[in-house]
């Protein structure tokens, strides 16, 4: 890459610990972030700087950035996500927004602390990937989902065939038979088509960075015809919004369908949410695990099994229906839920 103001400035900031987000509002305004606090650095960098980074990022994207296409979802060499849109849609001058990479090498029994999980959930935690229950992750911007979703992926058997569809790839995979898509690089090609086709590909799980449009429909689709195990992640910021999410996006995708309908349907595909936050601290954190259990009239029942006191996540005192599945499919020990 050539060697301008963004570069040397990245290259720069790449030995400073702790920063997850670097933004560029224009050629005066940059700012970093870390500990989910914003900081603004004395730098300057000249519009051209900006034009040509921005080039550079699409031609190693393999994509347009022009008048034409003024929104940029990318990677950049480092495996850092980056967002670039231009002018005169960012009022203020090109805006160029880094999400930086991070190492996925973390596992849930060995740094469950980094999103502040006690040592006796995560048992259960793994049970649920062993059990192969299928799980959407919750949570808002910058609480970790993407890495929290890797975690996850640790715990399934090498074996597995997975097929992962993402945005831009962020996923660590670890299984030798398994497939990556990513959507974006074609517009004729949309998320919803890539995750009709891994139906074709023989998965045994199918996960989905993070659904946002008429794709919800065939991942609740293929989570509801034996690709048990398979996991999203979903904006949101409790359980049950993201439940009332999920069944907004469901919709999109076109069918008309009875609101009681589509609910039978996400309740019958979708056995977890992990919702995830952040502290007062800028702390990434799972604050809830809730069940989502069968219908009542026109509404989905949950069971939150574990959930936020006093800053710590605890156990409910509620069993989720699915104790027995998890111990005899997910090992989890027999008498796990006495010792909480």
């Amino acid at each position: 890459m050539t060697e301008n103001s963004i570069w040397k400035m990245l290259d720069d900031l790449s030995t400073k610990r702790g920063i997850s987000e670097i933004v560029i509002n224009g050629p005066n305004s940059v700012f970093v972030e870390r500990a989910g606090e914003f900081i603004g650095l004395n730098v300057n960098i000249n519009k051209k700087d900006i034009l040509d980074f921005a080039t550079e990022v699409a031609i190693f994207n393999k994509k347009e950035f022009s008048n034409n296409d003024p929104i940029l979802d990318g990677r950049l060499p480092d495996g850092s996500r980056v967002n670039i849109i231009s002018e005169p849609f960012a009022s203020s001058g090109t805006s160029i927004t880094i999400r930086k990479y991070l190492s996925n090498n973390f596992e849930l029994e060995k740094h469950g602390a980094l999103f502040n999980i006690p040592e006796n959930v995560v048992p259960f935690l793994m049970a649920l990937m062993r059990s192969r229950k299928n799980i959407l992750i919750s949570g808002g911007t910058g609480s970790g989902k993407t890495t929290f979703m890797n975690m996850l992926l640790k715990e399934v058997d090498q074996g597995e065939r997975i097929i992962t569809i993402e945005d831009t790839i962020e996923l660590v995979l670890k299984q030798p038979n398994s497939v990556r898509l990513e959507a974006g690089l074609d517009k004729n090609i949309s998320m919803s088509e890539l995750v009709k086709n891994t139906l074709r590909m023989r998965p045994d799980r199918i996960i989905v960075g993070e659904v946002r449009g008429a794709e919800t429909f065939d991942m609740i689709q293929a989570m509801n015809t034996g690709h048990d195990g398979s996991m999203t992640s979903i904006h949101a910021n409790s359980p049950v919004e993201c439940l009332q999410r999920v069944e907004s996006l469901f919709l999109m995708s076109g069918f008309d369908l009875p609101y009681h309908v589509v609910r039978r349907y996400i309740s019958t595909a979708v056995d977890y949410i992990i919702q995830l936050g952040r502290g007062e601290n800028g702390r990434r954190k799972v604050t809830q695990i809730m069940e989502v259990n069968s219908m009542e009239g026109n509404h989905i029942l949950t069971t939150s099994v574990f959930e936020t006191e006093n800053d710590e996540l605890i156990f409910s005192g509620a069993v989720p229906s699915s104790a027995n599945d998890l111990q005899h499919k997910g090992d989890l020990e027999i008498n796990y839920w006495n010792t909480l």
